[in-house]
């Protein structure tokens, strides 16, 4: 609770002070320090302010400042302190473990896209977050924790940011969540060798006067330059301590949480209060602005005032929007106005272009004096490689070959321990169904869950290569460098250079993919990128595609995956056009985006971004598709038909379909069991819902079994395989279905595809309606269901016209 929600007479412990660096240091000095009893006096008059009593004197706070003091009762302390354990050793993690309060520490991660604080996270937290190596990987704040030397230091990493000017989603995210979350320590990463451009985030944070540690990671690579840094010195310079680090193998991790202890208990010697003084025309105006706001007593203390008026010279809309709800506003904005004037008669300047180059001059003064060496070099294989990937002539047939190799990693070599899970599904399906006796569980256990499921966890190695591939390209840097050759195709798409990056990312998934397009900051070009992102081929359609390019198109299945990826492609390029064109204006957003030095993924992080899309993707085997499987057999399966019950012109129609030479080899029984079994799914509950629609689907020669799995296909994209798997695989085995979708039926004496209709089946799945986790990102992305109604009526119209003309057209050849 807060200090100012005590009750007269209440006796509160102060655990945390709140506040930033002028007002924690002026109410410790006080006396309001953790562990220190306060009591409740009385309120004033008015209700404000209050005042307290503690160590025999008293003092008054207005209620604005004492809501930035955490106090836990002093009956609920003595009782806590009694169940505290003692001190816990090193990564020591027990979930039941209730610290105390002034025992928790909430740090926040903060830095450049590209610094490593993902990486960061992942080794301290023990997360399995993705680190890409360009900006936007880290859409919104991702929380962990870590019990380490008697303390829980809650981490939350945020997103990679320039600066804090609300000029992109990241920006105005990381200010919004420091203002209102008011974490105890920010550790802001840096980049050891690029230590210019980063510490200009640093002079922002330094101004804000929030409890900081700076985190030099990449330090490795510094070393490697030759370079020499005195980083004590210049901590004490800047006034912040200095910890090096190498994220990627957890070198110096362990100094660093040590330092945001002694940061946290105000105890490193480093830690001061600094400004950075601007040339005197500037701190002119930045004194009186902020002598203005320090005279609003009713002003929150989230931020420095000096940090505030900075920004609002600067004319910062956030912070124009927070000082806006101040009475005294328009006296600020006024003269605000007339400082800026001032400062641009006398400079010859803006404002924005006077800070950020009197900010950038003191970090290269500070750095003359602490580092001898050049580490802005940029080392030679990567100019080797760039003068191959970037190249006009080559840099589209590589990253061509690179798509085609990863597809012909993912059929081919997957193939072989996908083999070896089929003989482990169909292993267990025969040792189940021995054991047994028949009935509706048997039927269940076997035709629901193992034909169901079974059918779709044998694409695990599948989704997991494509992921590596994925995976590889993002940390080496290549990923940037295709959004680099990109861009100009992407600008006569009608969109931005960064639109690049969602759309690969797709491939993986499209959920976070249409997340991930709040890195672009044109509206416009952000909801086109967001529109046509379900036609890029996720991964849930994989199954779906090596299931079909198995059966009819053996030798040539990475000619067949290559072409549906491209045609996905295509339909998006076309889309976007008709978007920009006809519904949205042109985009004049300039393309900035930082092209890092290649470095080669560890291997530990590629196995272990493997290893959590495994565990996903069969998190979702045991969730959403498990129940799906068993929805679509209960459905397939009731109600129940007796022999008996068959109407005898069924019966005769069904006799008269049969080929000669599958009546020849049955008994009158086996025939009589055949029959019932397709009349009972023909008027299963399934049954009726597909029939529904066959009509629809009829041009294309789909059935109802097909229509009723693109449905199901809803949920997620893999249930096709299953609700197929359950349909069709009679005999309980899933490496069967490939077979049975290309053998003629015993009733009808036709197949449930051949080359044409399959042809036509992928098409349609690579275009159709997205999932329902995809249409629920989209208009939660957008903020409205119009955008996520336009992307199902189009996109499955779209797949419509398009599959029939590749069926037609197959069917010539």
């Amino acid at each position: 609770m807060l200090l100012a929600d005590l009750r007269p007479g209440q006796t509160g412990v102060v655990t945390k002070i709140l506040g930033h660096g002028a007002f924690r240091k002026r109410v410790m000095e006080m006396g309001f320090v953790r562990g220190r009893e306060v009591r409740m006096v009385l309120n004033a008059p008015l209700a404000d302010p209050v005042k307290y009593a503690l160590m025999d004197y008293e003092v008054s706070l207005r209620r604005a400042e004492a809501s930035l003091i955490e106090v836990m009762l002093l009956e609920d302390w003595e009782k806590h302190e009694e169940d505290s354990p003692i001190a816990m050793g090193e990564h020591e993690e027990n979930e039941n473990m209730h610290l105390r309060r002034d025992k928790v520490i909430n740090v926040a991660l903060v830095g450049n896209p590209n610094c490593g604080k993902t990486s960061l996270f992942n080794i301290v937290s023990g997360a399995h977050e993705h680190v890409g190596n360009y900006a936007g990987v880290t859409v919104g704040a991702k929380a962990g924790k870590l019990f380490y030397k008697g303390y829980q230091l809650n981490i939350v990493d945020l997103p990679g940011t320039y600066s804090l000017s609300a000029y992109s989603p990241e920006e105005l995210y990381v200010m919004r969540y420091l203002r209102e979350e008011t974490p105890d320590v920010i550790v802001n990463v840096v980049v050891a060798s690029n230590l210019e451009r980063n510490l200009y985030l640093t002079s922002e944070l330094i101004d804000m006067n929030r409890s900081m540690v700076i985190d030099l990671n990449m330090y490795d690579e510094l070393e490697r330059s030759g370079a020499n840094l005195d980083y004590k010195l210049l901590g004490k310079m800047l006034g912040v301590p200095m910890v090096p680090t190498t994220a990627s193998s957890g070198k110096g991790v362990n100094e660093l949480l040590d330092t945001v202890i002694q940061v946290y208990e105000m105890k490193n010697p480093d830690t001061r209060h600094i400004h950075i003084r601007m040339s005197p025309e500037v701190e002119k105006s930045v004194s009186v602005i902020k002598d203005a706001i320090k005279a609003d007593d009713t002003f929150p203390q989230h931020f420095s005032p000096r940090y505030l008026a900075i920004k609002f010279l600067e004319g910062d809309p956030e912070v124009e929007n927070m000082l806006g709800k101040s009475p005294h506003y328009q006296e600020w904005k006024k003269l605000r106005d007339e400082e800026t004037e001032r400062i641009k008669r006398v400079l010859g300047e803006d404002v924005t272009s006077v800070i950020a180059s009197e900010k950038y001059g003191f970090i290269q003064g500070a750095l003359a004096e602490v580092l001898e060496g050049d580490t802005a070099h940029e080392e030679k294989s990567t100019k080797i490689i760039d003068s191959f990937v970037t190249n006009k002539l080559f840099g589209f047939p590589i990253f061509l070959l690179v798509m085609w190799l990863m597809f012909w990693t993912t059929f081919q070599l997957g193939s072989y321990p996908m083999e070896w899970i089929e003989a482990g599904v169909g292993w267990l399906s025969e040792f189940i169904g021995a054991r047994i006796d028949d009935g509706p569980l048997k039927d269940l256990l076997l035709d629901g869950i193992i034909g169901g499921v079974g059918g779709v966890i044998v694409f695990l190695p599948n989704i997991v290569i494509l992921y590596a591939f994925i995976s590889f390209m993002e940390d080496s840097g290549y990923m940037a460098r295709v959004a680099f050759i990109m861009d100009k195709l992407m600008h006569r798409m009608g969109l931005h250079g960064k639109s690049f990056i969602p759309l690969v990312m797709g491939f993986g998934c499209n959920v976070p993919a249409i997340m991930s397009t709040r890195i672009i900051e044109s509206k416009s070009s952000r909801l086109i990128t967001i529109l046509i992102n379900p036609f890029m081929s996720c991964s849930a359609r994989i199954p779906i595609y090596v299931l079909l390019a198995g059966a009819f198109f053996p030798t040539h299945g990475t000619w067949v995956f290559f072409g549906l990826y491209l045609l996905g492609i295509i339909v998006a390029v076309i889309t976007a056009r008709l978007l920009r064109r006809f519904w949205f204006k042109k985009d004049e957003t300039p393309f900035v985006m930082e092209l890092p030095p290649y470095r080669i993924p560890t291997a530990k992080a590629t196995l272990r971004n493997m290893w959590s899309k495994a565990k996903q993707y069969l998190q979702k085997m045991g969730g959403l598709i498990l129940v799906a499987s068993i929805i679509i057999w209960a459905l397939s399966y009731f109600p129940r038909v007796d022999e008996d019950n068959v109407p005898a012109e069924y019966t005769e129609a069904a006799l008269a379909e049969m080929p000669t030479s599958t009546l020849e080899g049955m008994t009158d029984e086996e025939i009589k069991e055949l029959i019932t079994h397709e009349y009972q799914q023909e008027n299963s509950i399934l049954g009726h819902i597909g029939r529904g629609i066959e009509p629809i689907v009829r041009p294309l020669d789909f059935d109802w079994k097909v229509c009723s799995s693109l449905l199901a296909g809803a949920a997620a994209k893999e249930v096709v395989v299953s609700t197929l798997g359950v349909l069709y695989v009679g005999d309980d085995d899933a490496a069967a279905l490939s077979e049975r979708l290309s053998t003629p039926s015993k009733a009808t004496g036709k197949a449930p595809f051949n080359p044409p209709m399959a042809l036509g089946f992928l098409v349609f799945v690579l275009l159709y309606f997205p999932c329902i986790a995809s249409l629920a990102a989209i208009m939660r992305e957008t903020g409205s269901w119009k955008y996520a109604a336009f992307s199902m009526i189009y996109n499955t119209a779209l797949a419509w016209v398009l599959a029939f003309c590749t069926y037609r057209i197959a069917l010539l050849f």
